[in-house]
């Protein structure tokens, strides 16, 4: 209903502006020119961030001081802190950073994006960047058209930066032509009124452009053109920082409980050093004007001693809630606490997540493995096993002599709440996050919907396996009782050796388990011939056996093929490098062959 009201009315009040003033219109297209310009830079860094930002984020917020400098430096880079927001937000719901460390990067990243206020006061209203605006965007235009995607992000990127210096070029012409017709300062306010009501203004402001860069040059520039007060305008800039938190906290819409918590904290930071700022502006005014004597910036250069304001209140900002972050991180893991996720409900899987394709894999490979810890359960307690004693060092023989009594289960019922939802939501996210991928995450992501269907697969057939096995396991006939358990040992032993791959254990172990699937194999088969030969076990019990050796054959495949892809470590690169050395079919035919001949 709000926004129904809200975006007509911003459109009529434009709409009568162009009417009444042409330099108004000049103003206004700088502006939108300028937002063009940051969403061009913002789709060319994304165009770099297939592995390689993603890697820098994981090696760079294992302490405070580092998630800090990388806020900084990124947002100073990519003069963006709305993208370092929404990256940041997707690794936090991802699970692959801490909430600490997520809250160190947007504290840094405000502070890095001073940087801005510097660049436009320091250079673009001193040089005439429009010259420079023109050659960006022809040969940025040209490379966007080109197949490369590091081409296209390098053209994105020149474009971008040639629009953001035509936008200001525009909204500097729009200011120095207004100041002839209406002269905006008769409408300054004095003293704390006109601090908060400016600050309220630039609140507002950056809550439509969803910009603050874009606030910051309408401030430095209506500066410049002496159209506002050096202290209004310093009130607009610290309504910039707080109406910025509107970018995260949009993005932490579609995140999960984590990005909400880093949206809050931004909120808060944002709040706090906009209320420091305010409650001591004379005391910073003076600090400024010290520092602007000590580097030689004119008492009149006001729009270079914003950026100097812009910066110190940041920063002091920052020096008051370094100390208190792990105590605003376990407010935050109060006041939102984690639901109570059920086993059929995505836990890392969001649109947030889903941004940024490195992310979207991993929130996949997360839920996968949630999705195995469910059928986990379920393939135990359907082998009439309980999950800790499979987990435990115990002697498998032991176990099996011990756990002689069926458990009733519905497996039905079980795959029903606790794997079918989260199955299809996993799939439908997958076809969603694999749009903006390269090949090589196209395929990462398609290994991984294999192997969900694979486990799904796996749970199938041990349905089809826990109607005999409840029946034979407590049979009075010795020899099918014995093979029944030994199917057992061997799905446990499988289920074990996957548990400690999961723990950080190296793939390649699981090779061995292959070996003994296929050898287990035949030795069943043949097993199976002399059992019914010497008539030891019915006509019945041998059919039963050859279907239930069959399914258990299937189950071990699966998931062994699924350890494979799981749980192999390091980047895409890595993780085909380790499968490459994985075993194939044909190679286990031969090393099996190999072994019958030196028998």
């Amino acid at each position: 209903m709000i926004r129904k009201i809200f975006l007509p009315t911003i459109l009529f009040v434009l709409a009568y502006g162009f009417w009444i003033s042409p330099d108004f219109k000049e103003i206004s297209a700088g502006v939108a020119v300028f937002l063009f310009g940051m969403l061009f830079l913002e789709e060319g860094f994304k165009a770099f961030t297939g592995g390689v930002l993603e890697k820098i984020l994981q090696k760079t917020t294992n302490k405070l001081w580092k998630s800090l400098s990388f806020g900084v430096v990124s947002t100073t880079l990519m003069q963006s802190s709305s993208l370092v927001s929404v990256i940041t937000i997707s690794f936090l719901s991802a699970g692959l950073i801490s909430l600490a460390a997520g809250i160190g990067i947007i504290f840094g990243a405000n502070l890095g994006t001073t940087t801005g206020a510097w660049l436009i006061a320091g250079f673009g209203l001193k040089v005439k960047i429009s010259a420079y605006a023109m050659p960006m965007l022809v040969f940025g235009i040209i490379l966007v058209f080109q197949k490369s995607n590091h081409l296209k992000g390098v053209g994105y990127i020149l474009a971008g930066l040639g629009f953001l210096f035509l936008g200001i070029h525009h909204m500097k012409e729009g200011f120095e032509a207004f100041r002839t017709t209406i002269d905006l300062k008769a409408f300054s306010v004095s003293g704390y009124p006109g601090l908060f009501l400016f600050a309220f203004l630039g609140i507002a402001a950056t809550v439509i452009m969803q910009s603050s860069h874009a606030t910051l040059v309408i401030i430095i520039t209506a500066l410049a053109a002496q159209q506002i007060t050096y202290e209004n305008g310093l009130a607009l800039a610290i309504g910039a920082n707080v109406g910025t938190t509107i970018t995260a906290i949009i993005g932490s819409m579609s995140a999960n409980v984590q990005g909400k918590r880093l949206a809050g904290a931004h909120l808060i930071f944002n709040l706090a050093t906009a209320i420091i700022a305010i409650a001591f502006i004379y005391q910073i005014m003076d600090a400024v004007d010290g520092f602007a004597n000590a580097v030689g910036i004119a008492a009149d250069d006001y729009t270079l001693k914003l950026a100097v304001f812009h910066t110190i209140f940041n920063t002091i900002g920052i020096l008051v809630m370094l100390p208190f972050i792990n105590h605003l991180v376990n407010f935050l893991t109060r006041l939102m606490p984690e639901k109570e996720v059920s086993f059929a409900t995505p836990k890392y899987l969001s649109e947030a997540a889903e941004a940024i394709p490195d992310t979207a894999i991993e929130s996949v490979r997360k839920e996968t493995i949630r999705l195995y810890d469910n059928a986990f359960v379920i393939i135990a307690h359907g082998l009439s096993l309980h999950r800790h004693d499979i987990l435990s060092n115990r002697d498998l023989d032991e176990v099996i002599e011990e756990s002689t009594k069926p458990m009733v289960i519905d497996i039905d019922d079980e795959y029903n709440r606790n794997v079918k939802g989260l199955y299809g939501d996993i799939v439908s996210f997958i076809s969603g996050a694999q749009l903006q991928m390269t090949p090589e995450q196209s395929n990462e992501i398609f290994e991984l919907r294999s192997v969900g269907r694979g486990i799904v697969e796996a749970i199938k057939d041990i349905k089809h396996l826990h109607k005999n096995l409840s029946r034979y396991i407590i049979s009075d006939n010795q020899y099918i009782r014995e093979e029944y358990n030994r199917i057992r040992t061997q799905l446990m032993s499988v289920l074990r050796n996957l548990e400690e791959a999961k723990g950080g254990g190296d793939i390649l172990s699981l090779d061995n388990l292959k070996l003994e699937m296929k050898l287990n194999d035949t030795t069943a088969n043949g097993m199976l011939e002399k059992l019914i030969h010497e008539n030891r076990i019915s006509t019945e019990m041998a059919t039963s056996l050859m279907n239930d050796t069959s399914y258990a054959y299937d189950v071990t495949k699966n998931l062994l093929q699924m350890g494979e892809v799981l749980f192999a470590t390091g980047d895409l690169d890595m993780k085909a490098v380790e499968r490459s050395l994985v075993l194939d079919e044909s190679e286990m035919q031969e090393i099996l062959e190999s072994q019958a001949d030196d028998k």
